[in-house]
């Protein structure tokens, strides 16, 4: 039988080469045979099994000892979309990531995100995109020509060196937003002297010597690169009654928009570098941005726009990093920048007055007001800058130069109406109560950027309501409908949205039931230690400053005031201190104060709101006459009786009558309000 044919057998036969003869005539065997056999079809099937066999345990091992991500380099293959037959045909040179004109083990790096992109690459990157998206910019007119910038000086009026003085990044945190009022951020502390001229209580803007007008500084903007200068006016079409009686060409007057000229003629040559870092800021990539104008910095030290951008760039950083010192050194670029040689005006201005505003942050108050003097001597015929610059005096609390401010503005501009408002403020707070209303209303009507504000509405409704006019609840109606009050009577403007409003509370209502039981049985241990201290040669009592007096004497000896204590007034009335030392919803009262008030016959308070909404004020009665004494909130009229406690919410309106025959006496305590967080008492500022 016949061998079965099989490759092994097939490879075990010894197969021989055929005999060849030459052309001696002599027998010999193929060269291949000779030579030791050749590479058969045998043995290539051999190794190609071979070779399948190690290709397979390989990837068996590989699969089992997971050596290789498979979702990374999924991923990876399909964030970057390889094209195969560009490898093939050597095309690598499509991703060169770092620059260098090829393909190489950095340019992996930079694609497996193991190595950050030179910035010379972002900006060609960039650059290139521009140059896809945007036109060829214009030329400018001739007219174009850089206007020169007298240096800065420092010492024109120094920086405040206060190291106090407070960011509002640091503090942004503990702001509580208020739907439809200010929001409350902390104020940047002052000195002494100027916390005089500062008073955070709505009702007290009224007095001679001070003045309360607190800005947030972000109200104002400035233009950003290539943005439009003017802003559009907002109309307030409720202001007016009858607007058909109005012109047609003024109703339909629309400021035009004037887009600011910011490079000069050599920057127009680099534009497309500029945009490129631009477009770093704008996406929010505000280090990478950084890094880029500080490339081109070095590149072009003498371009005024490549140092603003890098100052922008700065000023976002030290927002995402809440850091002082980062925008302090924004703060140094932006002068820089200004001081540069061939700055256009355009520049010039949004430059110095982004870091008037910055300098406002950082509560350096006076250098903002030296920045601001500098704009206004460049540009003397622009009168939105002498409107900062009125609020810059109004800030440090100058009012007779924010005043002299204000007529010159309205000499030139009768009908503007940011000064018209702000100049109507400064007469109310001169007691010129008919001469301020006139203004405070035609700059409210006119609903030109910066009038809409709440205590412009308040200061006008008070003022009426001081002329005996009615009209001022309307008035106060618009300011509640414009979302700056949270009703016609309650018009507080540093709130906390949401809390529980209503004008009279009883004891259980608050929650402090212990506190008011405490006041209560003490009553009379609280009146004597107050009568020790009445007499007027001791200067504990102190008349009432916030001018809410029509007339007669009102008295105040306060023993704590914004959550401290008011220095050694303890030290007279120890027994009544001590009663109050276990109660931190009064003690610890941020907004609110503990004092006694002694008012004398023949008095009368105006209506009046509190600053907040955040707390309740508790009056104890201590010496309460009969008759002829009284307190109305909103609709309500109610009498002290003494040894009892009266609680009510201050920032709703409230009025005094004392017409009795002897002097009254009570105790105020202020209290949080009682729905506030302990985190929110920790966190408000202070009032």
């Amino acid at each position: 039988m016949a061998p079965r044919k099989n490759f092994r057998n097939q490879a075990k036969k010894e197969v021989k080469p055929a005999a060849v003869v030459n052309k001696n005539g002599v027998k010999a065997e193929a060269t291949v045979a000779a030579s030791g056999g050749g590479f058969s079809g045998t043995k290539i099937f051999t190794w190609f099994m071979v070779l399948a066999l190690l290709g397979v345990w390989s990837s068996v091992a590989v699969v089992w000892f997971d050596l290789v991500d498979y979702d990374n380099v999924i991923e990876r293959a399909k964030e970057f979309r390889f094209n195969f037959s560009e490898v093939l045909q050597g095309k690598l040179s499509a991703y060169d990531a770092d620059g260098d004109g090829d393909f190489d083990v950095e340019d992996a790096k930079v694609l497996l995100g193991l190595k950050e992109r030179p910035v010379s690459v972002l900006l060609r990157e960039a650059k290139e995109e521009s140059a896809v998206k945007e036109p060829d910019a214009v030329p400018p007119p001739d007219d174009d020509a850089a206007v020169p910038l007298p240096p800065i000086s420092d010492d024109f009026i120094p920086d405040d060196s206060r190291d106090e003085a407070t960011h509002p990044y640091e503090d942004e945190n503990n702001a509580i937003d208020t739907k439809g009022e200010l929001v409350e951020k902390a104020q940047p502390q002052q000195t002494v002297e100027e916390s005089k001229q500062y008073n955070d209580q709505p009702g007290s803007l009224e007095t001679k010597e001070t003045v309360q007008l607190r800005y947030n500084a972000e109200a104002e903007s400035v233009p950003e690169p290539e943005a439009d200068v003017e802003p559009e006016v907002e109309s307030v079409p409720e202001l007016k009654e009858n607007a058909e009686d109005q012109p047609k060409d003024k109703l339909q007057e629309k400021p035009k928009k004037k887009k600011p000229k910011l490079l000069n003629k050599f920057e127009k040559t680099i534009k497309m570098e500029i945009d490129a870092a631009e477009k770093l800021r704008k996406k929010g990539k505000v280090e990478e941005a950084v890094r880029a104008f500080e490339t081109l910095v070095l590149q072009y030290p003498q371009s005024p726009r490549c140092r603003y951008g890098k100052a922008l760039a700065e000023d976002g950083l030290a927002e995402k990093m809440l850091s002082n010192d980062m925008l302090q050194k924004a703060i140094g670029t932006y002068k820089e920048a200004s001081e540069l040689p061939n700055a256009t005006p355009d520049l010039i201005k949004a430059t110095l007055k982004k870091r008037a505003e910055r300098q406002q942050f950082l509560g350096r108050m006076r250098g903002a007001l030296a920045t601001l003097e500098k704009l206004v001597q460049i540009f003397p015929e622009d009168v939105a800058l002498k409107n900062d610059l009125g609020v810059a005096h109004l800030l440090i609390g100058d009012n007779k130069g924010a005043k002299r401010i204000y007529e010159e503005v309205l000499a030139t501009a009768p009908s503007d109406g940011f000064a018209k408002v702000h100049y109507g403020f400064i007469l109310k707070s001169e007691n010129k109560i008919a001469e301020s209303i006139p203004f405070l209303r035609d700059g409210l009507e006119s609903g030109h950027p910066g009038t809409d504000d709440g205590r412009f509405y308040f200061h006008l409704g008070d003022a009426l309501q001081r002329m005996g006019d009615d009209s001022a609840y309307k008035w106060y109606e618009r300011g509640h409908l414009r979302g700056h009050f949270a009703s016609v009577w309650q018009r507080s403007l540093y709130n906390v949205d949401g809390l529980k409003a209503q004008p009279w509370w009883t004891p259980k209502d608050t929650g402090y039931m212990d506190l008011v039981k405490t006041l209560e049985r003490n009553w009379r241990i609280i009146r004597d230690e107050a009568q020790s201290v009445m007499d007027k040669t001791t200067g504990l009592f102190v008349p009432e400053e916030e001018n809410l007096r029509e007339k007669g004497e009102w008295g105040q000896f306060t023993l704590w005031q914004q959550g401290k204590k008011a220095g050694e007034a303890c030290r007279s009335v120890p027994k009544t201190c001590g009663l109050l030392e276990r109660y931190p919803e009064a003690t610890g009262c941020k907004r609110g104060q503990i004092k006694f008030s002694v008012m004398q016959p023949g008095t009368h308070v105006w209506p009046h709101t509190g600053p907040t909404n955040c707390r309740l004020r508790m009056h104890l009665g201590l010496v309460i006459p009969k008759t002829g004494c009284k307190i109305r909130c909103t609709n309500d009229t109610r009498a002290w009786e003494e040894g009892k406690v009266l609680i009510f919410d201050d920032s709703f309106e409230h009025e005094v009558w004392q017409d009795a025959d002897s002097y009254r006496l009570i105790f105020i305590v202020d209290v949080w309000h009682p729905e506030l967080t302990q985190y929110q008492r920790q966190t408000l500022s202070s009032i």
